[in-house]
């Protein structure tokens, strides 16, 4: 059976999340019910991270066994036909080795987080950014944010229900920058590394949001690190403004 793979984006607001459930609506499911339509087999997906409620997605990355050979081009306007009008796109589709896995095959996951700094509520980017009614000090927050750089120990930053075997990580960049937005002052908080623990992202960007309003000095970042304590960890920052952003691989296989 040949094996494709799909790069995804969604918003994430009307569902529990990528991972198929049987009582909620997931993107999983949406996207195995789409591919169903097209293939009796009702093909499984397998995707390169499980994003939680209310995440979005830019480039998710996931593959599935097909019973015919499709075309790439035809096969992700087919699918695109049936996610509708669920806020699912396919943006890439390619074909890939049997052994390839979008999860297993996966050499680094970058994520952004979104915020938007106003007193004012959110109406065009609500449930897509993170409202800060604080003024935001990033100096102060990327220097909090060099404690995280490096392979660590990330307890702290780390969901009492992850399932991760190890709290080890290594975090390769976190880059903290500002741009207008037509709704106001944008943040954007951007996470590079090989793979995350549960809820590993939003923590970090809750405590950095401690750090620039001023509740946290920076080198607090590094203590709380240190004490190996999820009760040290800032409040977990709301889904909203979370994005899976990009998986890469070696080689490429989306053009």
């Amino acid at each position: 059976m040949p094996r494709f793979a799909f790069k995804i984006e969604y918003n994430g607001r009307p569902f529990s999340g990528w991972q198929r459930q049987t009582d909620h609506p997931s993107v999983q499911g949406a996207f195995e019910s789409a591919l169903a339509r097209l293939d009796q087999t009702a093909p499984l997906v397998s995707a390169a991270g499980r994003t939680d409620a209310g995440v979005h997605a830019f480039g998710q990355v996931a593959h599935a066994d097909m019973a015919s050979d499709w075309d790439p081009f035809r096969l992700s306007e087919a699918l695109n036909f049936h996610l509708k009008p669920a806020p699912i796109a396919v943006i890439g589709c390619a074909k890939v080795a049997d052994d390839w896995h979008a999860r297993f095959s996966a050499i680094e996951r970058n994520y952004i987080y979104r915020l938007i700094n106003r007193r004012a509520p959110l109406v065009h980017e609500a449930g897509l950014a993170w409202r800060v009614q604080r003024p935001l000090d990033l100096a102060a927050m990327r220097d909090g944010a060099a404690y995280l750089i490096g392979t660590h120990d990330f307890t702290t930053f780390r969901s009492t229900n992850c399932q991760a075997k190890s709290p080890l990580k290594t975090l390769d960049q976190i880059t903290i920058t500002e741009a207008a937005n037509r709704c106001g002052p944008e943040i954007t908080i951007a996470v590079r590394a090989r793979s995350f623990l549960h809820n590993q992202v939003r923590s970090i960007v809750g405590t950095l949001e401690q750090v620039g309003s001023g509740n946290r000095m920076p080198v607090d970042v590094k203590a709380a690190l240190e004490s190996r304590d999820r009760a040290a960890c800032g409040p977990v920052a709301p889904p909203d403004g979370l994005y899976l952003s990009r998986v890469r691989y070696d080689p490429e296989i989306f053009s």
